[in-house]
């Protein structure tokens, strides 16, 4: 679960990168420290579906997060604009609330607490970054 979660932080963060954010850079660090070691201590297994009783079923942390990632790709695929800026800034809007949405399901349902520091620094740095990207969305219509 640990991999998983800290794997999908890291995805998530390098996908979104804010161009050297302090915050995002640490957490990207810690994600793939934590990574190396399970591999190294084989906590890691060849096979993502290993250890489940129906190969490619949903798992409870999937299940978790599949309204908020069904709700984020929905907006994402409906937001555009004129331009390729504007569309930029639709679609990362919608990208970063879900991650937003995925962040809170972590915090309510994690009781980890370097998940929920990740989660929270999620939280924080996209809350702000939606608000930038708004702001220009403003400034430019």
């Amino acid at each position: 679960m640990r991999i998983a979660a800290a794997l999908l932080t890291a995805l998530a963060l390098s996908a979104c990168d804010g161009g050297g954010d302090p915050v995002n850079q640490a957490l990207r660090d810690t994600a793939s420290a934590n990574h190396a070691a399970q591999v190294k201590d084989g906590a890691v297994s060849a096979s993502p579906h290993a250890g489940h009783a129906t190969p490619g079923a949903p798992t409870a942390g999937d299940r978790a997060f599949a309204a908020s990632e069904a709700s984020m790709h929905e907006k994402m695929a409906a937001a555009s604009g004129e331009t390729v800026d504007q569309a930029y800034i639709a679609k990362m809007i919608a990208h970063h609330e879900g991650a937003v949405e995925m962040a809170e399901v972590a915090l309510r349902d994690s009781r980890d607490p370097e998940i929920r520091r990740m989660a929270q620094a999620v939280v924080d740095a996209q809350t702000r970054e939606i608000a930038e990207m708004r702001a220009w969305r403003s400034s430019a219509e």
